[in-house]
């Protein structure tokens, strides 16, 4: 046999033997997702419980919204934005989805963050599936990098070997976290060319990146990483009828507006149902909206949007190689879209604080009347309204004087809704009023002293540990602004680690007192049990009492001003007045535009109720989540169903009593037709009377709704229309309670068919 013929023979035996490794692996692969085991199940439940129960001390309040809507059964993909609260995102997501429907979410996770040892731990306890980022494999590569002052797409490289440390489609990176570039192709060891412009991680980084190129810069480096493994485990894990958890916009950060949406959540979605074409994939958006996400007792609102159905058309379209980015560009903007109507998002800071501002001072604090569910739409409304007119020469002049109100705030340290509080009071009853509440602010401070001392050593420990994660993520980010999003993380994480061993401490010291120095024969056990409920008891109520002594601490500075400096806190006062009018007068101006069929939040708050009545009424009936109907006179109590039919006879009343006037004023309906039904009618006034629940120009309910205030009439034909009005509202009473009863009736006759 000749040499040619060995050499042929051994490389046939090579190439077979990759074969067969190749199909062992991908047998492996295929066989590597195993059904999660009732054991499984447990710690995830009991992790997930543990982590709640730490959530409640550090929130004030976390509520669902829209929860309604979620399918009770997978496979389900959760598509949550902004991810704002690095791992703490998704155990409130998984708390929310878990207590609502019993569903438990896979979450996928930066394999760096799997790889630590106590975040790892919680990831595989609650079944999450790890996926490998390039820029956590960026490594420092020999020489140095110019940027092509011709071509920017063009890297020129000193002493570089970029052939081997270098990979097409991989990465290159400027050290400190300072940009990144994809490549596209490589020339040489000193040539290689991008696929898009250097991404910096902002303004200033970009004036560093460009001055480092034109000196040469030291670099970075990491390969491109296949992610079909990961695919495969995505599309296993829905085939199997489970749920998955993402945040879309890659890594947490604290951004005003959404990070672009990755294609990965689509090809997910679209690979499961091409793959299993029983796997009907259906897409939950998840609004993610806390009110300050890194400070303790705060709230937060998870608001769930309208399940996304992927039509078989897009899965087939995905399948054919030359429509398979349409699909998945098509699936992306209908995923983003979803993001955005569950989400508060403004593109700079300076407009989220005007909006924030808007919603506290539209018509004297009507916000205050508002549920926290009502308070995220009236913020989602706000922003969409200034986006819609921010180029408008009023809303322009708004948003400076609201600035400037804001800046006056800063500098007498004084929050918004304590600016008004003492208005109006003698100088006596201030003074009457700060000693009150300086003696409260002893008695409260008293009583959460021994907890706050106790738990000083961790307050101390999360506030600098927390701090320096925030510096080490601000560096290795492009995207961070200050990196608060991972302050709440590791606040309560320091927490969870060193609570316990504070505990522990305490009770081992209290033990071995009171045995060595009072009572020797006492049983370590039960001291040290004790002294170790003692010490949570008492941390509690120190959290409890401190809440509520805090509240009277943040009084105490504007009544004090308002003894010492009047003067100035009054022109705060008149600031404040000047700008709240003309918030009001903006909103009722611009609002009904936008808004021309539910602009009322109080009635969209109504709705919120009635719905959650309906639902829980269903529930204790054992009916059905989503439809109550049947044919031929039966009732259909759907909530869209419902609340069309609440629109359609709202819009006929108003319609018939517009008429009624144009008849009586002599106007032709021909002249009016197609006028937005509230025109320009102020719907919220800043009279102080309305803070009282009466409104001078305000619409408050469905029985006012038909009350026309800028009607001019007598004072005989005011009470006629009133009385109209009341004998309508208590026939409408009449009308309900029947159906009421009817229902009822029926709710009977099917719990006794059913029994």
């Amino acid at each position: 046999m000749s040499s040619q013929e060995v050499k042929q023979s051994d490389l046939e035996s090579e190439n077979i033997k990759k074969v067969e490794e190749k199909v062992e692996e991908n047998e492996k692969q295929d066989s590597s997702y195993e059904e999660p085991t009732i054991f499984r199940k447990f710690v995830y439940d009991l992790i997930l419980w543990v982590f709640l129960i730490v959530f409640d001390c550090f929130f004030r309040e976390i509520r669902p919204r829209g929860a309604f809507r979620l399918p009770k059964k997978g496979p389900i993909i959760f598509v949550a934005a902004p991810h704002a609260n690095q791992f703490v995102d998704p155990i409130v997501l998984m708390g929310q989805v878990k207590h609502e429907t019993g569903l438990r979410i896979s979450f996928l996770i930066a394999d760096k963050s799997h790889k630590r040892k106590f975040i790892g731990l919680v990831s595989r306890s609650q079944m999450s599936i790890p996926v490998i980022r390039a820029q956590d494999n960026l490594k420092t590569q020999k020489g140095t990098i110019k940027l092509d002052p011709n071509n920017e797409l063009h890297i020129i490289g000193e002493n570089t070997q970029f052939s081997k440390s270098c990979e097409e489609k991989g990465l290159i990176a400027l050290p400190k976290s300072l940009g990144t570039g994809e490549i596209d192709k490589i020339l040489s060891d000193t040539s290689l060319y991008l696929r898009k412009p250097f991404r910096y991680a902002n303004e200033i980084a970009s004036l560093k990146g460009k001055e480092l190129f034109s000196q040469g810069a030291t670099f970075k480096t990491a390969p491109k990483v296949d992610q079909s493994i990961v695919y495969e485990k995505v599309f296993e894990h829905l085939s199997h009828g489970h749920c998955l958890g993402i945040f879309p916009e890659g890594g947490s950060h604290d951004r005003p507006d959404l990070l672009p949406i990755k294609a990965g959540v689509a090809i997910m979605a679209l690979g499961a149902m091409s793959k299993n074409p029983n796997c009907n994939v259906k897409i939950v958006p998840c609004g993610m909206n806390y009110f300050h996400p890194n400070k303790f007792r705060s709230r937060a609102i998870v608001e769930f949007g309208k399940p996304i159905e992927i039509p078989k058309e897009l899965v087939n379209r995905y399948n054919n190689p030359e429509t398979s980015k349409d699909s998945i560009r098509e699936l992306l903007d209908i995923i983003t879209k979803g993001l955005k109507s569950v989400t508060v998002t403004c593109p700079d800071y300076e407009s989220l604080i005007c909006v924030q501002m808007a919603r506290r001072l539209y018509a004297n604090n009507f916000s205050s009347r508002l549920s926290l569910e009502s308070i995220v739409e009236m913020n989602r409304r706000l922003v969409r309204g200034y986006l819609h007119f921010k180029d408008e020469p009023y809303v322009i002049n708004l948003k400076k004087n609201i600035l400037e109100y804001n800046d006056m705030l800063k500098i007498m340290r004084i929050p918004d809704h304590l600016v008004e509080s003492e208005q109006g009071k003698s100088k006596l009853s201030i003074l009457k009023l700060f000693l009150i509440n300086l003696f409260k602010i002893v008695v409260f401070g008293s009583l959460s002293l021994p907890g706050a001392i106790l738990f000083s050593p961790i307050f101390i420990a999360t506030k600098m540990i927390s701090d320096k994660k925030r510096r080490e993520a601000l560096a290795g980010s492009t995207v961070k602004i200050k990196a608060i999003d991972v302050i709440a993380t590791w606040k309560i994480l320091v927490s969870m680690g060193l609570t316990p061993l504070l505990y522990i401490f305490y009770s081992v010291l209290g033990t071995y007192i009171i045995r060595k120095y009072y009572y020797p024969d006492y049983s370590r056990f039960f001291c040290f049990f004790t002294f170790y409920l003692i010490s949570a008891i008492i941390t509690y109520s120190a959290l409890i009492f401190g809440e509520k002594g805090m509240d009277f601490l943040k009084s105490i500075r504007p009544l004090w001003l308002a003894l010492v400096d009047p003067k100035g806190l009054t022109d705060l006062r008149l600031k404040r007045e000047q700008v709240s009018l003309e918030i009001t007068e903006a909103v009722n101006k611009f609002g009904p535009t936008l808004f021309p069929k539910d602009f009322n939040l109080l009635e969209y708050q109504e709705k919120l109720e009635k719905k959650k009545k309906r639902k829980e009424m269903s529930a204790n009936m054992n009916l059905s989540n989503s439809n109550i109907s049947h044919n031929n006179g039966i009732i259909d109590s759907s909530d869209e169903e419902e609340e069309l039919k609440t629109q359609e006879l709202r819009n006929r009343r108003l319609l018939r009593k517009q008429a009624k006037k144009n008849a009586i004023a002599g106007i032709d309906d021909s002249d009016v037709k197609g006028a937005p039904i509230y025109g320009t009618v102020p719907i919220f006034s800043n009279d102080h009377h309305y803070a009282e629940g009466i409104s001078s120009t305000g619409i408050t309910s469905s029985s006012e709704n038909e009350l026309d205030s800028s009607s001019i009439t007598s004072d005989s034909e005011n009470d006629l229309d009133i009385n109209k009005n009341n004998d309508n509202h208590s026939k409408h009473q009449k009308k309900e309670s029947l159906a009421s009863l009817i229902r009822e009736k029926m709710f009977e006759e099917n719990r006794n068919k059913q029994l």
